[in-house]
């Protein structure tokens, strides 16, 4: 049974249909199941994953409507469903995965498996646990399997991003050499401004040359595929012999384009990967590890900048202001500003 301390309603952000207005609704506040824990939520960001859940892409399978958004956040376990994982968050600060089915982070509350939860140490603030999972855990997953294939340097798309700046700390960090590619010579002048030291416009008309020789040069068999459509192709046509393209994003909203040939002739791999995935693999000890990992370099490899700090009414200026430059900050949405002040 749930507490007296928690309401029977709260407060959720909601989507009728994809790609349809979102509005701010009094709903139940669902009750977790065993594995399963409830989160008072502090404060969610906007993510580009979630633009895609926006338009009506699904992990895990045909989407429910109403739906609430929201991949990650971060907040406190205030009831949990039974099970060992669950009752050792229960009452701790935790960075949390939205699940696969169900409702999302954008909301007062939510349920999601004990797994998909990270706990806090006390030197992170609930504002910066927010933001500690989809790019930080991203990051550092890269680094994993570009160690485990033995791969000497790696090529970075959509680079400009939050996610695209960790990936050029943790390079420094680790001494492998990344390839940062970009959309525009100002993002070209961000990613040197950041440190970025080999840094391609893809708008350029000899960009696939200039790729295919610094790769090359760099022995770039990892290529870190954020995009989608016709860069895929040029990706492969860059590639050398035997690499690695790793598919983790659509960003361009379009499918994949590859000709066979390329991969046959070259001996490519393509491999999907996606963080949920990669999460639900680990075990408690894992995931206590790797919280600790994370943690330990939040504030400064893995740091992520914030632009506006807005509650959850105002998601609809959240969105109009962070889907024509993502690569200006987060936007965050808060759910308790007690925990997580908002912008005056």
């Amino acid at each position: 049974m749930m507490s007296q301390s928690i309401p029977s309603t709260m407060k959720a952000v909601q989507q009728d249909e994809p790609n349809g207005n979102l509005t701010l609704r009094e709903i139940p506040v669902p009750h977790p199941r065993a594995g399963q824990v409830l989160i008072r939520m502090a404060a969610t960001p906007i993510n580009p994953s979630d633009l895609g859940a926006l338009s009506g892409l699904s992990y895990g399978g045909e989407r429910k409507y109403p739906f609430t958004p929201g991949l990650e956040g971060s907040g406190t376990v205030v009831e949990t469903g039974g099970g060992l994982m669950p009752r050792l968050f229960k009452g701790r600060r935790v960075a949390c995965f939205a699940p696969f089915t169900g409702n999302g982070t954008w909301a007062e509350y939510m349920v999601t498996s004990a797994q998909m939860c990270m706990p806090l140490n006390k030197r992170v603030s609930l504002e910066q646990g927010a933001m500690l999972l989809v790019n930080p855990l991203t990051a550092l997953a890269m680094f994993e399997i570009a160690k485990r294939g033995k791969h000497r340097a790696m090529v970075s798309t959509a680079a400009a991003s939050a996610l695209g700046g960790m990936l050029l700390q943790l390079g420094k960090r680790y001494n492998i050499p990344i390839i940062h590619v970009v959309r525009r010579d100002a993002q070209v002048d961000l990613v040197r401004e950041r440190g970025g030291e080999h840094v391609l416009n893809s708008s350029e008309t000899d960009f696939v040359e200039q790729l295919r020789v610094m790769a090359h040069k760099l022995g770039a068999t990892l290529l870190l595929d954020a995009i989608g459509g016709g860069m895929t192709q040029q990706l492969a046509d860059a590639a050398p012999f035997g690499s690695t393209i790793l598919l983790y994003s659509k960003l361009s909203r379009e499918n994949c384009v590859i000709n066979p040939f390329t991969a046959l002739v070259k001996n490519l791999h393509f491999d999907g990967w996606f963080l949920s995935n990669w999460m639900g693999e680990k075990n408690l000890f894992q995931v206590l590890q790797l919280s600790r990992q994370v943690q330990s370099i939040l504030a400064t490899d893995l740091q992520s900048s914030i632009r506006r700090r807005l509650p959850l009414s105002a998601v609809q200026q959240a969105l109009e202001t962070y889907i024509p430059n993502m690569s200006a900050g987060k936007m965050l949405l808060v759910a308790n500003p007690q925990e997580v002040a908002l912008d005056q």
